[in-house]
């Protein structure tokens, strides 16, 4: 009889960096104290689960995360780093706050669209409100747009690309070798992860929230 084999994907507990509200794109801080509880978690959902193979990126918040996940796992004989899954590259915004980013790019935006319009008439108090509406969309298009790369990083869709690949490598060799196996990725990894295996839309994908104690389970026949 053929066996079904399983893929249990997670994200990494919080970070520092998650915490102070930062893109954290490629930069490596460490889990913090709720992060290790959220990583513990995820070991305590996967301990009557079986797997011989698992994934983690070079980054330490995969590697943490996982390192708890075995502790219930001596079945478990492989273990692969495979950036392929790595979170998405913020590139120049690496390291600085959502706030801060929201903040700057509107005044940015405020001066490079409405400077010597009637806008430069408005009120301090208003001035900053469109600042901040500005600030907020170009924010969600970078935070959350298919299609548009921070200055220097990746977009949704580029993300996408190297998942596919990695997909289609990690099928071929479950199928190959019948094992089942555990991922210790990010945020955005798992969201185009989950689009893919899920046949999900764009719209659908970009609304997403990635909990950090969800496991998400997949069956390859």
């Amino acid at each position: 009889m053929k066996k079904d084999l399983k893929i249990y994907l997670f994200r990494h507990g919080q970070t520092t960096f998650n915490r102070e509200k930062k893109f954290t794109g490629w930069l490596d801080p460490g889990l913090t104290s709720l992060g290790r509880r959220q990583a513990k978690i995820v070991a305590r959902k996967l301990k009557n689960r079986k797997f011989e193979v698992a994934f983690h990126t070079r980054l330490r918040r995969s590697k943490e995360t996982l390192k708890e996940v075995l502790r219930y796992h001596p079945e478990c004989k492989k273990i692969f780093e495979d950036d392929r899954m790595i979170e998405r590259n913020y590139g120049d915004l690496n390291g600085s706050s959502h706030k801060d980013f929201i903040e700057r790019v509107g005044k940015q935006l405020v001066h490079l669209e409405v400077e010597g319009d009637v806008l430069e008439d408005l009120s301090k108090g208003e001035r900053k409100r469109i600042e901040r509406f500005l600030g907020e969309e170009e924010f969600k298009l970078i935070h959350r747009g298919y299609t548009v790369p921070p200055p220097g990083g990746e977009s949704f869709k580029m993300v996408e690309k190297r998942v596919q690949k990695f997909i289609k490598h990690l099928i071929k060799m479950m199928k190959k070798d019948k094992v089942n196996v555990a991922i210790s990725a990010h945020g955005n990894s798992i969201r185009l992860f989950r689009k893919i295996m899920e046949r999900a839309s764009v719209e659908e994908m970009t609304k997403w929230s990635i909990p950090y104690t969800k496991v998400y389970e997949y069956t390859i026949k």
